[in-house]
């Protein structure tokens, strides 16, 4: 357990870093769109074609899968049953929403969670393809009405760097390939950077967040932030232990990514359709400052 601990304080203690050059003004807010792009178009591709290229199989289809999409479903039905039946939202602020309370930030704190924490990245890799290759296109679909809009919507994965890293990486591990070294060690020089540069982006990110606190349909933020933060990885950690009867690391990795905050690219995706701006910036913000105390709870109780 000592060792989870002190893997999961290294990263944070990064994130920390961030948050600091951030308030020292080293960086400046818009920095952190350099960083986030670096760590998403260049060194976390890298990564994640290394890391899924050389992973045991088992690894990349394991429990984790089944016990994300079970605590998604659980809390998409519920935000549906509350803010669709009880509250009357519309479409487009209800979609956003039930984005809002399950679809995890797998790239930017979910690789730095297993590769560090959990000693694998690949483990990440089925949560991150499911995201972008099924939840993220129906989103659209509901989203975007126009024909050509839909059409653009099934294939954005498909232009999307770390899908298609992690797809040529599967395909590589599938095939038993075994890529020579010298191919090998410029992916694994990018991917070095991959994890830090996205922690320091994510604490710089919460070093100019002052703006973000929670406004606009407010209950619609707490019923999102409780639903993420707690529903969704107590129903994981419900799953791996009591139905597929889990232990050890397995038990740790679903429960954590469960716990994992709401993504920024669900904020992209809102400003993108120009609807519940508010709601998702004030989700991802807030379920990001609560789940540093969660999954290092969740860390100490089940590692």
């Amino acid at each position: 357990m000592s060792g989870i601990l002190v893997a999961f304080a290294t990263l944070v203690s990064v994130a920390v870093l961030g948050y600091l050059v951030g308030r020292a003004g080293v960086l400046r807010a818009q920095d952190e769109m350099v960083l986030s792009r670096l760590a998403f178009f260049v060194a976390t591709p890298a990564l994640l074609f290394t890391t899924v290229a050389t992973a045991d199989l088992q690894s990349i289809f394991s429990p984790v899968l089944l016990t994300n999409v079970a605590g998604l479903l659980v809390v998409q039905v519920a935000y549906l049953i509350v803010a669709g039946l009880i509250w009357r939202r519309k479409k487009g602020e209800l979609t956003i929403g039930v984005l809002a309370s399950s679809y995890v930030n797998a790239g930017n704190l979910g690789i730095p969670v297993g590769v560090y924490v959990l000693g694998d990245g690949a483990l990440i890799a089925p949560v991150l393809l499911f995201q972008l290759l099924v939840m993220a296109p129906i989103a659209f679909l509901i989203l975007d009405n126009g024909p050509a809009g839909k059409r653009a919507a099934l294939l954005l994965p498909l232009r999307n760097p770390l899908t298609v890293a992690s797809l040529l990486g599967l395909a590589v591990a599938l095939s038993g390939i075994d890529l020579p070294e010298q191919f090998m060690r410029p992916f694994d020089l990018v991917g070095g950077a991959a994890v830090p540069v996205a922690l320091i982006a994510y604490g710089l990110s919460l070093s100019s967040a002052g703006q973000s606190a929670v406004n606009g349909h407010r209950r619609d933020v707490v019923l999102a932030v409780l639903l993420k933060a707690f529903v969704q990885p107590a129903v994981a950690y419900l799953i791996a232990k009591y139905a597929l009867r889990l232990d050890g690391t397995m038990l740790l990795a679903c429960t954590l990514f469960a716990a994992l905050p709401t993504a920024q690219n669900i904020y992209v995706y809102s400003v993108h359709y120009d609807v519940g701006r508010r709601l998702a910036r004030s989700a991802v913000f807030t379920s990001t400052l609560l789940s540093i105390p969660v999954m290092a709870a969740l860390s100490a109780l089940i590692g």
